[in-house]
């Protein structure tokens, strides 16, 4: 399994609109083939500030969804709402406590 986690920082006035996008599109995401896993996080303290973490079946599966139309209708969505480089890591699960 694959996590990946991707850090975006959204301009303060997109916050809002940058929160319907993921409401409309999360099913879609997580109903993608190979994903297993997702969920969207806002820092604590810099509310312009978000983290998605999602699991995917291998990187082959996460390649699929980036290239997919799907993830390119989202991205076409997000990108302007940016006011830094989105950060993003695809890191092996090492180990999980419940």
């Amino acid at each position: 399994m694959l996590v990946r986690i991707v850090k975006l920082s959204i301009e303060d006035q997109s916050i809002e609109a940058f929160l319907n996008n993921f409401e409309n599109s999360k099913q879609k995401i997580r109903g993608f083939e190979g994903c297993q896993f997702l969920e969207l996080y806002q820092e604590q303290h810099t509310k312009n500030v978000f983290f998605t973490y999602s699991y995917w079946d291998d990187e082959a599966a996460l390649n699929t969804y980036r290239n997919s139309d799907l993830f390119k209708g989202i991205w076409a969505k997000t990108k302007p709402m940016f006011n830094a480089k989105p950060e993003a890591w695809s890191v092996n699960k090492l180990h999980s406590l419940d």
